[in-house]
Parts: C-alpha cells; structure tokens; sequence
C-alpha cells in the first residue's frame, strides 16, 4: 500500500448536504434558514453584533491588549557584574559586555556575590542586590528613568490641582 491509496473506509466520510435545490427533499425553499429576517437575506459576519462594538473588539485581552504605561527592565544579575572585573558599572559598561541593549532600563538582581566594593548606576535594584553591594563595600545610585517611560503625570485630578 502507497501513501496515494490511502483512505477511508466506505461510508465514514459523508458527502456535505446541497441546500436550495428545489422543494423535492430536505432543505428545499428556505434552505434551513427559516422565514424572514436578517439571517435569512444574506450572510452576516461572524461575531456581528446587529451594529454594537462586538465582544472580540470591546475587550482586549482578546486581541493581544498592549499596555502602554509598562515599564520593562532588563535584568543584569550580581554574578554577571562580578564578571565583568569592573569598579564602575553603568548601561553604557552593560551595552558593551552585551549584558543589555541600547538605551534599555536595567534592573540588578541579587543572584550571585560580589567580593569587591563596586560602584553601579542602574535604573532600579531588587532589595536583595542593593543589600549584596552595600554588605561588599560598593554604592548603589538609581538613575531617573529617560524621556517616554513609564505612566504620563494626571490631568484634572482634584487632588493635584489645588
């Protein structure tokens, strides 16, 4: 037997019904699409709403929502800062280690130790990392977030106007 000759025995594979050919059998006049109505005339889309915004437009988890306030990070861990053999760390040393991307945020993490005083200049630290660098001798400074990060300042609050 070839792959060609393959194929289903007998009977199993139904042929689809042929609607609207004449009132002799099932499926003749209206063609099983009842009386009147919207449904009846022409093919309506699916998910049409009759007009409404539909279902799959109204939500967004539906269609891949995009948040456009998050903040993403670019996670750079102590042991990969240890092995980078530096005194001073910043995104610039980063960038160059092929640690992070160009003008991406960087956030330290805490896995790993560091066995010298380091001087590292990020965009956040987890607690544990800012602990890990005190505890070695180094320093911690948080850099401010560039133009176009994070949630935009709130317009017509009472509470920030007065």
């Amino acid at each position: 037997m070839k792959l060609h000759e393959v194929a289903p025995p007998p009977g199993a594979r139904r042929g689809r019904r042929r609607v609207g050919r004449g009132i002799a059998g099932k499926g003749g006049k209206t063609a099983g699409r009842g009386g009147k109505g919207q449904r009846a005339r022409d093919t309506v889309p699916l998910g049409f709403e009759g007009g409404q915004l539909p279902l799959m437009q109204r939500i967004p988890k539906l269609r891949g929502f995009k948040n456009p306030f998050r903040v993403a990070y670019t996670p750079v861990n102590l042991d990969d800062i240890e092995a980078l053999g530096r005194d001073e760390v910043d995104p610039a040393a980063l960038v160059e280690a092929g640690l992070a991307r160009k003008g991406a945020l960087v956030k330290v993490l805490g896995r790993g130790e560091l066995t010298r005083p380091v001087r590292i200049r990020a965009h956040a630290f987890s607690r544990r990392a800012h602990d890990a660098i005190g505890a070695a001798g180094g320093s911690v400074e948080v850099l401010p977030p560039p133009f176009g990060h994070g949630r935009p300042a709130a317009r017509g609050n009472a509470l920030t106007n007065r």
